[in-house]
Order: structure tokens, then C-alpha cells, then sequence
């Protein structure tokens, strides 16, 4: 699933096409046609990023929420766009470009104020200008559930997926299935900082890159391939800063990963 530097990523390219100007509306799919034929020669004022989530603002109490999923994908393109391919939910076309989007988790036509109580229910955006990280801190304080669990909790903070998790742990020396209550507050203020600035180079290059480049066995020039996480999807692999085999379990519904030795429970 896109984690919240894609969805960011998503938004400002987009801003770069379609924001500004009116824009041609349709559903090649067939399942946004109604909310298609009303918007469709609205000027598009603005589009919102938050967490997972993005928010395209038409004006006169319409908005397009779109929560892309496990499947959802972005095309796009400047000048004309292409014909349609596969199954298109929707397309956004403007004098300086096209926006195309096929299958999402969600792709609605909303109000105002059911935007409102969507982003109501989501924790800080470490990506967001104006996000601030305590109410995190505080979710997290009170909690007993484990840390992971609760870095993959929309709620507590937005944006962050299973690879972000499993990588911010393990810069932080965390094991994943720490009470969140028993973390000391500087520990998850590290945790906040850390995110905000692997997210927003994941949002500048396009790839998730978590890895210094002292710890790289080519530390020298572009991150290669199989060198761009400490832990995810490295399970049994040697960690790269003490050779222990790097172990894998769920948590959430996902797989998470960590270093038995750097990571160690209770520490």
C-alpha cells in the first residue's frame, strides 16, 4: 500500500497538471459517472494531502476523496491524455495536462463537512506544514498496545506503512512489540523527527531510501538495489550493523521486521 510520501509526491505533481483551471471530468470505468457529469468543466481550486488520504477541492461543497488501497495507481501526463487503459475510475484532464486513476480503495464524491470528520479521524501528517507532533505523543503515552502496532494506526499518525515502520524502529533501537506507554517521550519525539525526515526524502526522490550511507556495502554513489532498508523484507538476512539474522513475525495484519540484537524486547 502507498505509504504518505507517495500520496504527497501524488498531490504536488498533480497540483503541476490539473490545479488552476477548468478541468474535462469522466469515468472511462463507469463507476464515478453521475459525480463525473457534475463536475465535469469545474475549476479544480486545489488538491489536499493527508496521511493516505487526498482531498480534490471543485468548489460549491464538492470534493473527491480518493484513498488509493492496496491496487490504486496514478497516470499521468501532460498534453492530451492517452486512450483509456484497463479498469480507469476516473480522469482529470486540463489544458495542461491529464490525471488518470484506476483501482482504488476509495474514489467518492463528498461534502465539506464529511471532509471534515475524515480528517478528524486521522493523527498528525509528519509531512504536513502544520502538523505538530503531540498528539501522537500523547496516544501513544497512554497506551498498552505495541509500538508498531500503533505506528500503523492511522489514528495516532498518518502516513506511516509497514515499511516505514519497521524502518523507523529500527533507527530508533525499538522492538517492535513494545507498549507504547513504557517509551520515553524524547524516544517517540525521535520517532516524530525521524519520519518527517525520511518522508519528506521519499516524497523529494520518489523511493524509500532508510539507510545511511556508512551501513551500505557500497556506501559510495546511488543507493543499489537490496541496499535501501535496514530490516524490511530482509528476513534471516545478517542486520547490517551486527550480522544477527533478522527476524519477522505480524503485527497489525502485516509482516514486521526487526533485528533481535539491535532491537532487543524490553531494552
Amino acid at each position: 500500500m502507498p505509504e504518505g510520501h507517495t500520496i504527497h509526491r501524488a498531490a504536488r505533481l498533480q497540483r503541476e497538471l490539473i490545479v488552476g483551471g477548468a478541468v474535462r471530468v469522466e469515468s472511462p470505468q463507469g463507476r464515478f459517472s453521475e459525480a463525473a457529469l457534475d463536475l465535469d468543466g469545474a475549476v479544480l481550486r486545489g488538491i489536499e494531502a493527508y496521511g493516505k488520504h487526498l482531498v480534490y477541492d471543485f468548489g460549491d461543497d464538492r470534493y473527491v476523496h480518493v484513498h488509493l488501497g492496496l491496487f490504486g495507481r496514478f497516470r499521468m501526463g501532460r498534453g492530451e491524455p492517452p486512450e483509456a487503459r484497463g479498469a480507469e475510475r476516473v480522469r482529470f484532464a486540463s489544458e495542461c495536462g491529464w490525471v488518470s486513476l484506476g483501482g482504488p480503495t476509495a474514489c467518492d464524491l463528498i461534502s465539506d463537512d464529511e471532509r471534515r470528520r475524515l480528517l478528524a479521524r486521522l493523527g498528525p501528517d509528519p509531512l504536513r506544514g502544520d502538523a505538530r507532533p503531540a498528539p501522537m505523543i500523547e496516544r501513544i503515552a497512554r497506551s498498552s498496545a505495541p509500538i508498531g502496532t500503533l505506528l500503523m494506526d492511522q489514528s495516532v499518525v498518518a502516513g506511516i506503512g509497514n515499511v516505514y515502520r519497521a524502518e523507523l524502529l529500527f533507527r530508533a533501537r525499538v522492538h517492535p512489540a513494545t507498549p507504547g506507554r513504557s517509551l520515553e517521550g524524547d524516544t517517540v519525539r525521535g520517532l516524530w523527527r525521524d519520519a518527517r525526515t525520511l518522508l519528506r526524502e521519499g516524497e523529494r526522490s520518489g523511493r524509500i531510501v532508510t539507510t545511511r550511507p556508512a551501513d551500505r556495502p557500497h556506501p559510495r554513489g546511488g543507493v543499489r538495489r537490496g541496499e535501501q532498508y535496514y530490516v524490511y523484507h530482509r528476513t534471516a538476512c545478517p542486520c547490517r550493523l551486527c550480522e544477527t539474522p533478522i527476524a519477522a513475525a505480524l503485527q497489525a495484519a502485516r509482516t514486521v521486521y526487526w533485528c533481535p540484537s539491535c532491537q532487543r524486547a524490553g531494552r
